[in-house]
């Protein structure tokens, strides 16, 4: 607050104060006089506006705002919102002290021309795909499942094939889809939110001991009887009749629904609108595309890892239109037999009737040759036989090593023990030798990479007698000495980093202390700032006047 008895304007203090203290003593002159100042009156209006094109199009436009009649406190402290001809501040920021749009006084029926018209585009963004985290949030709002069961409803939703992770984003399956239309078509009931909920609170009261499980069981399977909506049945059956158990228990609403049920609509998903012929299936085998009627040839089966929005129609004709008969491309001159090639689930493929092997990465049907082909049979490879080891059975005598191609990549395996190979060409080449040498180097989980060398070897560090080198960490270079570690100051480089500067990094990392593992604690929710309801008044008070303390405003 001013101190002494003159009470100076920002205009006589400008040549001494520096920038900063300007606008601190702006700001503290501006509220002390808002705060003496009477309250700003005004009006909030909502204002639609009509009107017809020279095309003949006719066009509505609508915008809300306030209109000030006495600005009050405002004139002092909105600075930047001057005021017009007509007594009213006008078009300000709408940032200042409130957010509403300013408006001119208007009354209904008033004319007004249009000086310019300026179309601008307005995109929206899908919402984004659910995570675990986002997922449980989402439940916990509904009522939905406890703190203990959501790791088992995640975990199973994955398990049933009813979603696939995409990073950390849970994408939803065709079989998903198919699912839910069956639900929501047939047994509504099932999947409806306030029910979910309302058998969460039975299951509380089970495990609270209010409730029998065994005669909670019994009327939601068979359904309560006459005798049992009397005053022995459940508070809920009797106030609720839409529950499953006063409709006869699931097992007679299943028995009801059953017959009603047209599998294939229930597995045919249309895609595009309801006029168009292009629908998924979710078939034995997986899901596919097909467009035409149910006897139509040109269908194609959907890639697994292809998330259900990005079959667009595009990417439909894109896999309609792919080769997806055989290619016969010739006989193996040592078997006899004819080999052909396939489009399968997992991709391409080669077969002889008996044996079939997956294409490489870089084959592709088109072009794959005779000795390709054959070469690709001769998989998996018996590479030899490790004496030292465990056969199938448990028992010394060797065990034989094979490479193979999988789903994830060419390995090679040994009993239940794989390793992964670098390529694809390594199923024919490597020997026996190189596999045990493979079988002898630790199993890298997750197909990890080995271990980097370090960037700079120095010298011993002369508090823990060990070996000091420089490596490339997720937040950049650090020395380390195998105990402690230290990240590299701005100013430091790995080049010019010398064995004292890295001793002296190490002492002043030890001298902090160990890094304290945070405590994971709920955050405390934030209560939503209070919006006060503007109402239509000819003359009302729309802004209080600002106590001089603790308010920023920002200069014209």
């Amino acid at each position: 607050r001013p101190a002494g008895d003159h009470f100076r304007t920002p205009g006589e203090v400008a040549n001494q104060l520096s920038s900063d203290e300007f606008r601190l003593y702006e700001l503290i002159w501006q509220r002390t006089l808002a705060s003496q100042m009477s309250d700003a009156v005004g009006t909030t209006l909502s204002i639609r506006l009509a009107g017809t094109s020279v095309a003949g199009e006719r066009a509505e436009f609508a915008t809300s705002g306030r209109t000030i009649t006495f600005p009050g406190f405002l004139r002092a402290y909105v600075e930047d919102m001057d005021e017009d001809s007509s007594g009213s501040v006008g078009s300000g920021d709408s940032g200042r002290d409130d957010s509403e749009k300013r408006l001119p006084q208007l009354s209904r029926g008033d004319g007004l021309g249009v000086r310019s018209l300026e179309p601008t585009g307005h995109s929206t963004s899908p919402p984004a795909r659910y995570t675990e985290a986002s997922l449980v949030k989402a439940m916990e709002e509904l009522g939905i499942g406890r703190p203990s069961t959501y790791a088992s409803i995640m975990q199973t939703i994955q398990d049933r094939g009813y979603v696939w992770k995409k990073g950390s984003a849970l994408v939803p399956s065709w079989v998903a889809f198919a699912v839910v239309g069956l639900l929501e078509g047939h047994f509504g009931r099932l999947v409806d939110y306030g029910f979910t909920a309302s058998v969460e609170n039975d299951l509380d009261s089970i495990a609270g001991g209010t409730t029998s499980r065994v005669d909670w069981l019994r009327r939601f399977y068979f359904g309560a009887g006459d005798g049992e909506l009397g005053a022995d049945a459940d508070h809920a059956d009797k106030v609720d009749k839409g529950r499953i158990s006063a409709q006869g228990g699931l097992k007679k609403l299943i028995a009801e629904r059953l017959e009603d049920i047209d599998a294939r609509g229930v597995n045919s998903l249309q895609l595009f609108g309801p006029d168009s012929d292009v629908v998924v299936r979710v078939g034995r085998y997986g899901p596919y595309v097909q467009q035409g009627g149910p006897e139509s040839e040109r269908r194609a089966s959907v890639p697994e890892d292809l998330p259900p929005d990005e079959l667009t129609p595009d990417k439909v004709e894109e896999l309609l239109s792919a080769p997806s008969g055989d290619y016969t491309i010739g006989v193996d001159l040592e078997t006899g037999r004819e080999i052909t090639g396939k489009n399968g689930r997992f991709g391409p493929y080669v077969t002889d009737g008996e044996r079939t092997a997956s294409l490489f990465k870089n084959m592709s049907l088109e072009t794959l040759t005779l000795d390709d082909a054959a070469r690709l049979l001769t998989l998996p490879r018996v590479v030899g036989v490790d004496p030292a080891a465990e056969d199938a059975g448990g028992s010394k005598g060797g065990a034989e090593i094979t490479a193979q191609n999988g789903r994830y990549g060419p390995y090679i395996k040994r009993g239940t023990d794989s390793r992964s190979l670098e390529s694809e060409e390594q199923l024919f080449t490597v020997t026996l030798d190189e596999a045990l040498a493979i079988f002898a180097q630790p199993k890298l989980r997750g197909r990890r990479a080995a271990a980097a060398p370090p960037l700079k070897e120095l010298g011993v560090d002369p508090v823990s007698q060990r070996p000091m080198v420089v490596k490339d960490g997720r937040f950049g270079p650090y020395v380390t000495d195998g105990e402690t570690n230290a990240s590299l100051r701005r100013d430091d480089s790995v080049e010019a980093l010398t064995d004292e500067r890295a001793a002296e990094l190490l002492a002043d990392r030890r001298a902090r202390g160990p890094v304290k593992k945070a405590t994971r604690k709920a955050a405390a929710k934030k209560a939503p700032a209070k919006k006060t309801a503007a109402k239509k008044t000819a003359t009302k008070t729309v802004a209080k006047k600002a106590p001089a303390k603790k308010v920023a405003a920002k200069k014209a």
